[in-house]
């Protein structure tokens, strides 16, 4: 079998794809439309995003533009559009009150370089062994983690600054409840009805846009109306200021990304960050979460994309295409980005037919920068908050949660749950991981119990007739590794006092690892100290290399192997007649 080599940056693979595919006007046709519908879905989401991670809205933005193009250039699936996304909320959201903006940014970046060693070295291929519990939990519990941070802006609460812990903002927002604004609250429930109703009269804008500009509406008129009363309703501009090229503003500033250094920004504290090897290592651990999820999240999206569009993606070009775009849109003031699994079906939706609806897609959520910046500070917290809402529902997987709650195993249950729980108690990391832990237990537990040693006796044996009272034959059927190994050959050690040699048929084990070899070694040390010689057939050239490695080697009325049990059968019959 060849072996997959992982591509290399350059033209991305889902490119040469469309390419080879022969891209004509059409399709270019096909992918300005569909890049132009995300766009409108993207600026929206970007900034919501990027409020919800703790950050002024612009930098969601930045990432929307410069990952998004670069991505989509580099990347290995033809489909995926990418920029910031849901999951990343739980992991960036601790970084920024730690680290603030330009650790956040330096965090992005380390995470890029480890998905690009993963990408150049082939690990691509691995993420797909992350089982499906796993997944759903930790998505599950950072959507409840998500909808949890919005509720002081869609309440118009007195909250102040949120922690890192799950547990600690649930009681600070509970504290907060009775300063719920009924003016906020009011704006939000119509942003969320508006998007909510919208799908159901089967208009082409997409629900997000036309409910945040109904609450954008409502807001203004609502701030005219109670103008000098004290009552106003928050908005991007009203709560976020900033200050470029030489130049201060509030909202969002109308100027496109340009290039600024991470490290030369402030900390959590407002600080220029110390960059030394202290805040590398204390970032290394959030910077393999990012990488992990993102690696997680973009692969899934590509598996999706490959779904809709019976195309074939290439897993190690697409970390590949990831890293990149979180190496460089950090540079410019973006944060962490990933392929977006509903931007991407909407894409495929609306007619893409190659990576160039993503480029399209950047260059919208970049018109809009520049061009709209004024009317998208006039959108309301409130709105932004009932936007995310809608996001962490559907991130949930609320059917699928339910149903595999209802008809999967025990133990796949337990896996969901914990994960579930971890994720929203503790972080994404220990749920993962110990999601994994779990996991891989489970696995280990189902393959030992279906590696088996049964012994065949009574009636005649279709390859060698009846055996003699001193001859034994056992069939070993299963892989042979640690948590299988002891099992299976403990049921050796209690032969009948009457055998003399045991012929072990091993031609349905596909492999061996260390504990069974240091098991079996053992088993032959035992059974030569009872007097009782071992015969291994059908074990293949390779388990053979093994074993001599290990030091078990051929020994004269001891120990020997062969193909076929007819020639163990010879052999037997001959060391039982020299004893004799």
């Amino acid at each position: 079998m060849a072996r997959h080599r992982p591509s290399l940056p350059g033209i991305a693979t889902g490119l040469r794809a469309a390419w080879r595919d022969g891209y004509g006007l059409d399709d270019l046709r096909r992918d300005i439309l569909a890049g132009l519908t995300v766009g409108t879905v993207a600026v929206p989401l970007s900034m919501a995003l990027a409020i919800a991670t703790g950050v002024p809205p612009q930098h969601g933005l930045y990432t929307a533009i410069v990952a998004g193009v670069l991505i989509a250039l580099t990347g290995g699936s033809r489909f995926n559009v990418s920029g910031p996304t849901a999951a990343f909320v739980v992991i960036l959201f601790p970084i920024v009150q730690q680290y603030g903006l330009g650790g956040l940014l330096i965090a992005s970046m380390m995470a890029g370089m480890i998905l690009v060693v993963l990408g150049i070295t082939g690990m691509g291929r691995l993420i797909q062994y992350v089982p499906y519990p796993v997944v759903l939990g930790f998505t599950a519990g950072i959507a409840v983690v998500i909808a949890v941070l919005q509720l002081p802006d869609f309440l118009g609460l007195e909250v102040g600054q949120l922690g890192e812990h799950f547990i600690d903002n649930l009681g600070q927002i509970a504290i907060s409840l009775p300063t719920v604004e009924p003016i906020e609250l009011g704006v939000g429930l119509f942003a969320l009805g508006v998007m909510l109703l919208w799908p159901r009269l089967g208009l082409p804008l997409p629900a997000p846009l036309v409910g945040l500009v109904a609450g954008a509406l409502a807001a203004f008129a609502i701030n005219h109306w109670l103008a000098g009363s004290g009552a106003e309703v928050e908005t991007i501009a009203s709560r976020f200021t900033w200050e470029a090229q030489g130049e201060t503003g509030s909202g969002i500033p109308p100027i496109a990304p340009s290039f600024i250094a991470p490290w030369r920004l402030p900390g959590a504290d407002g600080e220029p960050l110390a960059v030394d090897f202290a805040l590398i290592r204390a970032l290394l651990g959030p910077a393999f979460a990012i990488a992990l999820l993102g690696a997680i999240e973009s692969l899934l999206c590509a598996v999706v994309s490959d779904g809709l569009t019976r195309t074939r993606h290439d897993p190690n070009a697409e970390l590949i295409g990831q890293g990149l775009g979180n190496l460089v849109a950090p540079l410019f003031g973006g944060i962490t980005a990933t392929a977006a699994i509903a931007r991407t079906a909407t894409s495929i939706r609306s007619g893409a037919r190659s990576p160039i609806a993503a480029v399209v897609h950047a260059l919208a959520v970049l018109l809009a920068v520049v061009a709209l910046a004024d009317l998208l500070g006039r959108v309301p917290m409130a709105a932004l908050a009932a936007l995310l809402f809608i996001v962490a529902w559907n991130m949930s997987e609320a059917r699928h949660v339910l149903h595999t709650l209802r008809s999967a195993p025990p133990g796949d249950v337990a896996i969901l749950v914990t994960c579930f729980t971890l994720t929203v108690l503790f972080d994404m990391v220990l749920a993962v991981a110990v999601g994994m832990g779990l996991a891989a237990a489970l696995f280990i537990r189902r393959m030992a119990l279906l590696t088996e040693t049964q012994r065949v006796d009574g009636e005649p044996h279709a390859s060698i007739g009846v055996l003699p009272d001193e001859i034994a034959l056992y069939d070993i059927n299963g892989p042979l590794f640690f948590g299988a190994a002891e099992k299976a050959l403990t049921s050796l050690h209690r032969v009948d006092p009457q055998v003399r040699v045991v012929i072990l048929d091993m031609h349905d084990v596909p492999s061996m690892d260390g504990t069974a070899i240091v098991a079996l070694k053992a088993l032959i040390d035992t059974m030569h100290r009872e007097g009782v010689a071992l015969v291994l057939v059908g074990l293949p050239t390779r388990i053979l290399v093994k074993l001599r490695r290990a030091g078990i080697r051929r020994a004269a009325g001891r120990l020997s192997w062969c193909r076929e049990l007819q020639h163990a059968r010879r052999l037997a019959q001959r060391w039982l007649d020299r004893a004799a």
